[in-house]
């Protein structure tokens, strides 16, 4: 039975019939799928920013072609997922894309690299969430780290509740961020060309800048393109959409990638116009936003529902990452908890799962959004350049009715997220080196996994031919502390199970090990106590030996042999803390043994 807290925060268990309501309308997804992409806006010309002022100011003009080189690669990515959500309108996007047409290991890579991907989603988002918090109010920065791990506590509850509750919540924070941005570049742009906001010292564009580099051009451009991260999260979960499931996931992924195209390039527009300059304690956005309306209401505004929709963009991940667990846990890739569902209905291990692994990274990395989002580019890039490369193999076996138009928006997104790929490597090493190492150990982790289920089948498999053993009786060992009710128990059960029953007791003492078999002997006369003396002190060691020369006998006698072990339970959970936990230890081994019945006899407590 729940706890009244577990309902009141997660609410009350969804029948499985029910499971069709919790699907999305294009509204709804669009709130829940695109809020991680729509959010990156309040970094995404920031990072560019950040690169190019190492330079000088006056490179902050550069901001401008490279945005619209990243508006070219949303624009490929759009069409190019578009394609994948048709063709694989079950879902599972880069992971099934790449293992279907480039290999299971290519499906690994990209199935892996979104799974961490999915957790820098959450720190990331949460952390610029946080941001913009402290940008508001600078007096909260030292406790940045503290406020995000709240904040991911917060959406994992969010989540559990359900899909369609917690797209509910989303729905309001996620349009009003729409509007504001709207407003403010729409009001930031009127006031320019108005000439109604004083002119403020930018470098002219085409002015050439000593020390600008094409290499540096495309560290920012790659650094500029973590906007487009989160673009993929809705071909992997097609299957949270009501019906026509493709078209609506098509539809809503269009949507999105028209209003991030217009947000990223507004931005970095107003940021180059006003001539904003990266700060450590206030982000881009939040200068742009004071510089078009002061510290006032609008101002106050933006910076709240920024920090709601960067926390709740984290909602994106929750959405995707259980998802692409249970299409991985479907192939045996991942254990099979994740192919459970909660009460809700959601995957609730995988949220779960989320949840603990972002809350490590933001610790890790103490909630600083710049060293994140190198890796969390790179996460989101190797599955974009193996999809793309997998619906070009796609296109090119297959050759439907106008297929060359398909592989050309293929070829043309593998060949930029390939070259994004490629830069992150050469100019961020320093960030990205645990790329190289988690990568491989998640991959071979994976494929030990499907081998053991592998193994594990067979050996589960009934077989009609198996020659089966038949015991002639049973032998019970019960492990007894002391004559007590619980043991008294205990023993009636053993007798009524086995046809030979041995106590076995452990004494550390040779005084009390003399007095407790005078008292055994006097109230149970008929069963047969083993006394085992303990010089060591150790309870399990010797009883496991005792147990092993047992079943050597009862294999002989063509005896099963099963061990009894009297527990008491308390009235209270937290009471478990007062007593010993000798038996958990003493289960925990035995189920190691082969062909040893462990059996645990429970007395519960009335106070």
């Amino acid at each position: 039975m729940a706890s009244p807290l577990k309902r009141l925060l997660i609410g009350r268990p969804l029948k499985t019939s029910e499971a069709g309501d919790q699907k999305l309308g294009k509204l709804k997804a669009l709130a829940v799928l695109s809020s991680d992409a729509l959010s990156s806006i309040a970094y995404g010309t920031e990072q560019i920013l950040l690169v190019l002022v190492t330079v000088s100011a006056a490179a902050m003009w550069y901001s401008l072609p490279i945005a619209l080189c990243v508006l070219v690669l949303l624009f490929a990515l759009n069409l190019s997922y578009k394609q994948i959500i048709y063709s694989y309108p079950h879902g599972g996007g880069a992971y099934i894309v790449s293992r279907e047409n480039l290999g299971n290991n290519a499906g690994l890579i990209a199935g892996g690299s979104l799974l961490v991907d999915y957790m820098l989603t959450v720190a990331v988002s949460v952390s610029s969430g946080t941001d913009a918090i402290v940008s508001a109010v600078p007096s909260l920065y030292p406790f940045a780290v503290p406020i995000a791990v709240v904040l991911v506590v917060v959406v994992t509850i969010i989540n559990l509740r359900g899909i369609t509750e917690s797209a509910s919540l989303l729905a309001i924070p996620v349009y009003l961020f729409v509007f504001s941005i709207i407003v403010l570049i729409f009001t930031g742009l009127f006031k320019v060309l108005t000439g109604m906001d004083a002119s403020h010292e930018t470098a002219a564009v085409g002015t050439h800048v000593q020390g600008v580099t094409i290499f540096l051009l495309l560290r920012a451009f790659a650094s500029g393109s973590a906007s487009l991260t989160g673009i993929e999260a809705i071909s992997n979960a097609i299957p949270l959409f009501k019906e026509p499931r493709p078209k609506n996931a098509a539809k809503t992924l269009t949507l999105m990638a028209g209003l991030l195209g217009f947000f990223f390039v507004g931005i970095t527009v107003l940021a180059f116009v006003y001539g904003t300059v990266p700060e450590l304690k206030v982000t881009v956005l939040s200068q742009i936003a004071e510089n078009v309306f002061g510290r006032n209401f609008m101002f106050y505004f933006i910076q709240a529902t920024t920090a709601l929709i960067l926390v709740l963009a984290a909602n994106t991940g929750f959405s995707a990452f259980p998802l692409l667990a249970f299409n991985l846990a479907k192939d045996k890739f991942m254990p099979r908890m994740y192919l459970a569902r909660g009460d809700r209905l959601g995957y609730s291990n995988g949220i779960i799962t989320l949840a603990v692994g972002s809350i490590l990274l933001i610790i890790l990395f103490k909630g600083k959004t710049e060293l994140l989002i190198p890796l969390y580019s790179v996460g989101v890039f190797i599955p974009f350049t193996l999809s793309q490369t997998g619906m070009i193999v796609k296109w090119w076996k297959q050759r439907p009715k106008g297929w060359k138009k398909s592989l050309s928006a293929n070829l043309l997104g593998a060949s930029i997220s390939f070259t994004v790929l490629i830069v992150l490597f050469l100019t961020r090493i320093e960030s990205v080196w645990p790329v190289f190492i988690f990568m491989p150990i998640m991959i071979y982790v994976f494929h030990r996994t499907r081998h053991h289920y592998r193994k594990v089948g067979p050996q589960l498999r009934i077989d009609e031919t198996m020659d089966l053993p038949d015991f002639k009786g049973n032998a019970v060992i019960i492990c007894v502390s002391d004559t007590t009710k619980v043991v008294e128990g205990a023993l009636q059960y053993a007798k009524s199970i086995g046809d030979t029953v041995i106590a076995v007791h452990i004494s550390i003492d040779k005084k009390q090990e003399k007095e407790f078999v005078e008292r055994w002997n006097r109230v149970h006369p008929e069963v047969r106590i083993a006394n085992l003396f303990s010089p060591y002190r150790s309870i399990s060691d010797p009883l496991m030996k005792f147990i092993d020369t047992a079943k050597q006998k009862a294999d002989q006698d063509n005896y099963s042999l099963t061990v009894l072990i009297p527990q008491f339970i308390p009235r209270k959970g937290w009471q478990n803390l007062l007593h010993n936990q000798t038996s958990l230890l003493i289960r925990t081994r035995l189920l190691m043994k082969r062909d040893v019945v462990v059996s645990t006899y429970p007395y519960h407590l009335k106070e």
